[in-house]
């Protein structure tokens, strides 16, 4: 599943409980700026072999779920 993939980069990435990241968890919510948001799409892009491209719609967990569902390559 998409979102528990994410859920596991994301704890690696920063020790963020699954409380915190739910489909509708902002990425401000969690305290990413835009550096930590490039990172952390890099490391998605190698995961699910895709190609993000980081707009003012992609705010949520739920919306970057989304978007790879749509997008993956695997």
């Amino acid at each position: 599943m998409v979102l528990e993939r994410i859920k596991k980069i994301l704890s690696e990435f920063n020790d963020f409980t699954d409380d915190q990241l739910k489909g509708e968890t902002t990425f401000a919510e969690l305290g990413l700026d835009s550096l930590d948001v490039v990172d952390l799409v890099m490391k998605i892009d190698e995961e699910f072999g895709t190609e993000i491209q980081l707009d003012g719609s992609m705010t949520t967990l739920g919306n970057l779920v989304s978007y790879i569902e749509a997008n993956k390559k695997d």
